[in-house]
């Protein structure tokens, strides 16, 4: 039972006659911890339960109700930060597109020679996708909407810009050390980022499906170092130049 203090005409203890009973009180709360906000920390939870929200039932069947049931606030807190359910959709989309693009930054892959620096492009990419298999259900749940919810949001296209940045300076450097192709049907910096992504996002968009119809999980421990091993071998197939070491 909690020790409230006495109230009324009750002095609390050791309360003389001209000290009032709230200032036991007000003593007591001088030395508990306060409760701090901590906006930043909600922001984050609100991100997260919205990306399980929103990668299990898209945009259009994702409810701001049970985002804040998994998050214990409310839909007015959820809308003081975001403005609406559109723009907690855009930042949660921003976030999955950030942690992507933040993993391949972190390889270092400036720091590599072009070819090691090209196979370990491909298995983070593999590995990244394979791991957050929300990001990928996020985007295929906006590609069957046309991408109407992201069209024309700058802060999405400068997110990913770097990656194809990111690319052609690999391209270019592999190219100068003689090692990637330089004829006309060698693929630019686009074309790499589309193969090296199909290749690994393919597994997890099309899982449930290919394992329905074949009997085959691609996503199963015993197929997974197979998988990963022809994704850089098909890459490297298609960059290197014929001779150069792989």
């Amino acid at each position: 039972m909690s020790s409230s203090p006495a109230t009324g005409s009750e002095p609390a203890h050791g309360a003389t006659g001209s000290e009032p009973a709230h200032g036991a009180a007000a003593a007591d709360a001088a030395v508990r911890p306060r409760r701090r906000r901590d906006p930043e920390g909600t922001m984050r939870a609100i991100i997260a339960a919205a990306e399980e929200e929103f990668s299990e039932r898209g945009y259009l069947g994702g409810r701001v109700d049970a985002i804040a049931e998994r998050t214990s606030t409310t839909k007015r807190m959820i809308y003081y930060y975001f403005g609406d359910k559109l723009g907690l959709y855009i930042a949660t989309l921003e976030h999955v597109y950030r942690g992507m693009r933040e993993r391949e930054h972190a390889v270092h892959l400036d720091d590599l020679e072009p070819v090691e620096a090209l196979r370990t492009l491909v298995r983070t990419t593999f590995d990244a996708q394979e791991q957050r298999t929300s990001f990928v259900r996020m985007v295929s749940f906006e590609n069957t909407l046309g991408a109407v919810n992201i069209a024309g949001i700058d802060s999405l296209r400068e997110l990913n810009r770097g990656v194809i940045t990111t690319i052609e300076r690999l391209l270019e450097r592999g190219r100068a050390a003689g090692l990637f192709r330089t004829d006309a049907d060698a693929p630019d910096a686009y074309e790499l980022h589309q193969l090296i992504s199909s290749l690994s996002f393919y597994r997890v968009s099309n899982r449930a499906t290919f394992r329905e119809i074949f009997d085959y999980d691609m996503l199963a421990p015993e197929h997974r170092d197979a998988a990963r091993r022809r994704a850089v071998d098909v890459v490297l197939g298609q960059v290197l130049e014929p001779g150069a070491q792989s």
